[in-house]
């Protein structure tokens, strides 16, 4: 992909601040500046202090990065963000590449001019990112640049402060596992790498290791801090005191010495110049730490966070948590489309069901005793053509009203302090065509056949994928994003390395819990998302066979839009899986539910479908 974009129907934003960074080229020596939508500590989401490719280009979704040069721009995005891409920026400064297809480094090496030098800022991006740019750049004649300091800061007035969330501790009911326990785990598998010490760069495993929650970033309560782990010795946690109360602070300086973030840097030149050999993962630690030990002649382990794969794999009671949480999460999904389908066509916006939405979340969780925290993400409220756009943000100015005669697809999520929902439901408003509803049901096959799978040990996402989207294929259809995510425990609604992708190689694994989300979108015209979320069950015999299997345990329960579904297109099997799934939502939520009138919506809802 390389798209121009219609400058007549994009925002005429960013011209003076692509200009502004330009002027400090010549300065520094470069001909480019990469700027990615990461952060210090490569977060998925950032805070406002950091959301420098949204300042810059306009652009606001949570993946992408911009290559800045002399006489052009490029801003790149994935599948999911390429109508909102046009949407959003000038289209007279910048336009689209393909963060997938062709990233920046192959697009540098396959479009760059010779002897072109790029300036990054070392701290917001990762050694293997270093890595690709360099081979691509070295093709060219060209070099990397490592900028004493990041020019897009210094071009960025009025920038706001640097978060100051606060930490509360994730109690061992929650937790299951005390965080003592998890430290020596962490020692143990630094000293097993041969490693002398672990930098733990990664605020998600900060906030596991620690058993710890934050506030410094939207949407995901992990608190932006660092950490050093040695070997054998005590611990060190680069965290801001301002971001605890007496108890938090209590309990963290019995597990390890809380420092300030500023001394991180020094502490590990520290190490480094005394021979320590430090722990950091390639994939998540900004480059500039490497900087730092390589600088003072140590020597780097590379190898994977050792927090990463325990994270995933959630125990007994962080699932049995999460498993309540959708629960309740269910309820409120069910009141709402309850609600929805209560009022007159035509009568709501985008903004007023996501409003409804969140108020009902709240609502419940009083009614529960088990307060909505946060939403886990920006809801995506799609009406028709809205739909289309995979991640679609409603604004006061694109807000539009879900008219009678379309589909409308709500993909929203919860944190709640015992777990992290994402639940996707397209529903009808009114009367819809019956083309629509062909691709609704082809895409309920594919989360059938996902829900619905057992699979071997060593089964990895890539292998998964294709059965949410053959019955789409057959139809000469598929869809631009993968099928499904890691989500944490009470941690990040996008967590890794578990997913269900094209591109996913990592095993999957008892207890990790997983989204299932087929999906089909016609641009301009409507779009379809089905979204559940699964964990994985350890492996059983099965009657008959020769070995045991793997498989899925649903956790979302909430109404699959009967009104959409063409029932002869369904196999046996998978009606079954329907008429089932749907009698368990009904047994779940219904206890749950406030009034007679929801109830009795629920059992309509959940009636069986048959031929």
């Amino acid at each position: 992909m390389f798209q121009s974009f219609d400058v007549t129907s994009t925002p005429q934003f960013g011209r003076e601040r692509a200009d502004a960074l330009r002027a400090s080229f010549d300065a520094l020596g470069i001909d480019g500046f990469l700027v990615p939508r990461a952060d210090e500590y490569q977060g998925e989401y950032v805070p406002a202090s950091a959301e420098r490719l949204s300042w810059l280009t306009g652009f606001t979704g949570s993946a992408g990065v911009a290559l800045v040069m002399r006489g052009q721009a490029v801003v790149f995005v994935d599948g999911r963000y390429v109508t909102q891409l046009a949407e959003q920026v000038d289209g007279s400064v910048y336009t689209g590449g393909d963060l997938v297809g062709e990233p920046p480094h192959l697009w540098l090496q396959n479009h760059g001019p010779k002897g072109f030098r790029l300036g990054i800022d070392a701290w917001l991006h990762t050694a293997a990112e270093v890595r690709r740019l360099e081979k691509a750049l070295a093709t060219l004649g060209g070099s990397l640049v490592f900028l004493p300091y990041n020019p897009l800061d210094k071009a960025w007035t009025n920038r706001p402060a640097e978060p100051l969330g606060r930490v509360t501790i994730q109690a061992i009911d929650h937790a299951g596992e005390l965080a003592k326990d998890k430290l020596v785990k962490m020692a143990e598998a630094t000293a097993k790498a041969g490693a002398d010490a672990l930098a733990v760069t990664d605020p998600s495993s900060i906030a596991w290791i620690f058993n710890i929650r934050g506030s410094d970033v939207p949407h995901t309560p992990h608190p932006l801090a660092r950490a050093i782990i040695p070997a054998d010795g005590r611990p060190l946690l680069f965290l801001d005191k301002r971001k605890t109360g007496i108890e938090p602070e209590a309990y963290l300086t019995q597990l390890a010495d809380l420092l300030p973030p500023s001394d991180f840097d020094n502490r590990i030149a520290a190490l480094a110049a005394e021979g320590k050999r430090i722990l950091i993962d390639p994939d998540q630690a900004p480059f500039a730490l490497g900087e730092i030990v390589r600088s003072k002649g140590s020597t780097l382990v590379e190898a994977v966070d050792p927090a990463r794969l325990p994270r995933a794999c959630k125990n007994s009671v962080e699932l049995q948590g999460s498993a309540r949480a959708h629960l309740q999460d269910g309820a409120a999904m069910v009141e709402f489309l309850a609600w929805l389908d209560g009022t007159t066509p035509g009568s709501q916006t985008e903004i007023t069901v996501t409003k409804k939405l969140e108020e009902v979340r709240r609502s419940v969780g009083e009614r529960q005793q088990n307060p909505l925290k946060d939403v886990s993400f920006d809801s995506i409220a799609g009406a028709g053509a809205h739909a289309a756009i995979m991640h679609y943000r409603v604004t006061t100015d694109t807000d539009a009203v879900i008219e009678p005669g379309t589909m409308f697809l709500i993909d929203s999520g919860a944190q709640y302090i015992n777990g992290t929902t994402d639940i996707t439901r397209t529903v009808a408003i009114g009367a819809v065509p019956e083309e629509q509803k062909r691709f609704f049901t082809l895409v309920l096959k594919g989360m059938i056949g996902i829900s619905l799978a057992r699979f071997p040990k060593g089964t990895r996402g890539c292998d998964l994928d294709p059965l949410a989207r053959i019955a789409l294929w057959k139809a000469g259809a598929d869809f631009a994003h993968g099928t499904g995510h890691g989500v944490g425990s009470y941690l990040s609604v996008h967590e890794g390395p578990q997913r269900i992708s094209r591109l996913s190689t990592q095993e999957l694994l008892p207890g990790m819990i997983l989204s299932n989300e087929p999906g089909y979108y016609r641009p301009g015209a409507f779009g379809i998302r089905i979204e559940n979320l699964v964990h994985v069950l350890p492996a059983a015999a099965v009657t008959g066979g020769d070995i045991d299997m793997l498989g899925f345990e649903t956790l979302t329960f909430c109404p699959i839009d009967r009104r959409l579904v063409v029932a002869n297109l369904l196999t046996d099997e998978e009606l079954i899986w329907l008429n089932a799934y749907h009698a368990e939502t009904n047994e779940k939520i219904a206890p749950l539910l406030s009034d007679d009138a929801t109830k009795s919506w629920l059992a309509k809802a959940t009636a069986p479908i048959s031929r």
